[in-house]
């Protein structure tokens, strides 16, 4: 997400490296290629009139300071309205009500509504300690109702089961009066969508609404559909009181013009994003680090927190011993790394969230995540011997390997071949100030 933006932004504000003074000139030409940049995003217009015209106003004539060139003047300018457009601060889920809360969720047909509603209702059994009901009234689409019911199943989930004949009113009400029998913390409505807005699907969610009355109403949005997205917004925000917006398809929208348009548009704060299909693929949308991953300078804190929760931190702590007694990394280290890089989104995610230094990350970005299954599935097919002592890797040994894989031996030697200079960088790692230093740390 972001991709293109941050790429054209960081450009921008490093062509300005030099220059003694913002100036209305200078500041002037910046801001007609941030303009293109923002428009190219996909940015509603209003918002990139209103974004450009409060830059222009804090940067002309501002002084640099001492030790601050140009580009880092405009680039705290810039940071700073980025994170206004995007929201100020990160807004919480209410459950100042009496249990249960209820959550309605909106959006139309293909937005992701239904894993949406899966993914936050994971995130609140496991990071916020609630106790969940999921219910669907969604009786218009095919299937819709075990959809969700099959999601909560797999993340061991009570789902209230209706009938396709019954009134989606009386579904709620049901659902409702169940969790309060159940004492449930949260329940979660899974609303119909439709494949556009009309007339009727608000009367019914208006309505929807009037029963259920919710603590929080959030309006799921694709934010692959770009200007669409924020039209769609203005719609159900014109016909319900939301409280909070869920970006969807974060990670396929190299734009980002959606995320960027929404608080202006709607006046409705970006609650959580998902960042892939997984149903542990979602983030607290957080407007200031946000704005740091889109002018290159990573999220560092997301990247930590992404860490603590999903890296196995005993293999990490057991990795970190083996260094530091000397020991070899081998196939077996290897496999873990990769199954901890998906865990925390693939390559893509974590270089996202790392800071732009200068270096040239697009083609590492732009790698097949499938390379990484094959990798794995090539050390899957090695014995424990080979995976401990890959120099005992032979012409036989290759063919076996290849064979047990599906893959052809050339791949199993590209393997090789990437490993051993892995080995390389690694005892180099070892050997350097940073990893003695870190020796002095007790894991």
């Amino acid at each position: 997400m972001f991709d293109n933006l941050s790429n054209r932004l960081t450009t921008i504000v490093r062509n300005l490296t030099g220059v003694g003074r913002l100036t209305e000139d200078n500041i002037k030409d910046a801001l007609r290629e941030v303009r293109i940049a923002l428009l190219e995003a996909d940015v509603a217009l209003e918002v990139v009139k209103q974004f450009t015209d409060e830059i222009q106003t804090k940067a002309i004539g501002q002084d640099v300071l001492q030790n601050v060139r140009p580009g880092q003047a405009l680039i705290k300018i810039v940071n700073d309205e980025l994170v206004k457009t995007l929201g100020a601060e990160s807004a919480n889920l209410n459950f100042n009500t009496q249990p249960p809360a209820i959550i309605l969720v909106a959006g139309l047909q293909g937005s992701g509504k239904t894993t949406s509603i899966a993914k936050l209702a994971k995130w609140l059994k496991e990071t916020q300690k609630k106790n969940v009901l999921l219910t669907s009234v969604d009786v218009y689409r095919p299937a819709a109702l075990e959809q969700l019911q099959i999601l909560a199943e797999q993340i061991n989930i009570p789902y209230f089961a209706a009938q396709t004949t019954a009134k989606p009113i009386a579904i709620a009400a049901a659902a409702i009066a169940q969790a309060k029998l159940e004492f449930k913390d949260v329940v979660i409505i899974d609303t119909a969508g439709r494949l556009h807005l009309d007339q009727e699907m608000m009367d019914e969610i208006k309505a929807l609404h009037q029963t259920a009355n919710p603590i929080e109403t959030l309006l799921v949005v694709d934010c692959m559909t770009g200007q669409d997205a924020a039209n769609v917004a203005k719609a159900f925000a014109a016909a319900l009181p939301l409280t909070g917006i869920i970006l969807t398809k974060t990670d396929g929208d190299a734009r980002g013009g959606a995320a960027l348009s929404m608080r202006i548009l709607t006046g409705k704060p970006i609650k959580f994003i998902g960042v892939g299909e997984k149903l542990d693929a979602w983030e607290i949308f957080y407007p200031e680090r946000i704005a740091s991953r889109i002018l290159g300078m990573g999220d560092i804190v997301s990247l930590v927190e992404d860490a603590q929760q999903k890296v196995d931190q005993t293999k990490a702590a057991k990795l970190a011993k083996k260094f530091q007694k000397g020991k070899a990394f081998d196939f077996e280290d290897f496999k873990d790394q990769l199954q901890q890089m998906r865990n925390m989104g693939g390559l893509s995610s974590l270089l996202g969230k790392l800071p732009n230094l200068g270096l040239d990350l697009s083609k590492a970005q732009n790698i097949d995540e499938k390379m990484f299954v094959k990798m794995e599935a090539i050390i899957n097919s090695m014995t424990p011997r080979e995976r401990h002592f890959p120099a005992v890797i032979k012409g036989g040994h290759k063919k076996r390997i290849a064979s047990g894989s599906g893959t052809e031996v050339q791949d199993v030697n590209r393997l090789l071949r990437q490993f051993e200079q892995m080995q390389k960088s690694m005892k180099r790692l070892k050997n350097s100030r940073m990893m003695k230093a870190l020796g002095n740390f007790k894991f």
